[in-house]
């Protein structure tokens, strides 16, 4: 039986345009969201059951950083936000041959979260963009293409 553990896999970041290779390291509990629109194709001969195709792919990959104004990392997504900018993200599950989303992103979200007992982090969410590439999905060391 396979596993992997989270800690194992990779966030990366760099210029739109290309693929990303710097991995963030101030992340934690990262999330790839992976959805599809859906279209009502019900018709009478469906025995009475509704029918569904599905639509358009949607993406999007909410993470935690710890807030380091030090770290380059951070001081990219930061600027991709308020900069309404575009940044390259690459988010995979292992370091080495790992699968995952390859997209221009645009940073939708940056909320700062100061507990009274913990290290203050931001929340930041990012969605693909409008680019000079299409989202990409890698598959170990295979590239597809993620058509809509």
């Amino acid at each position: 039986m396979a596993y992997k553990l989270g800690m194992d896999a990779v966030l990366k970041y760099g210029t739109a345009g290309n693929t990303a290779n710097t991995a963030l390291a101030s992340v934690r509990n990262v999330t790839l969201n992976l959805e599809k629109g859906e279209a009502d194709v019900t018709t009478r001969g469906n025995g009475g059951w509704k029918a569904t195709v599905a639509t358009l792919k949607d993406a999007s990959v909410e993470f935690e950083m710890v807030w380091d104004t030090a770290d380059a990392g951070f001081t990219a997504i930061k600027n991709s936000y308020f900069n309404n900018t575009a940044i390259s993200l690459l988010i995979l599950d292992a370091a080495t041959g790992g699968q995952g989303l390859d997209a221009d992103f645009m940073v939708t979200k940056f909320t700062r979260e100061e507990p009274l007992d913990e290290a203050i982090v931001v929340k930041v969410t990012a969605k693909p963009t409008l680019s000079t590439r299409s989202p990409t999905w890698h598959a170990g060391s295979s590239v597809t293409t993620v058509e809509s």
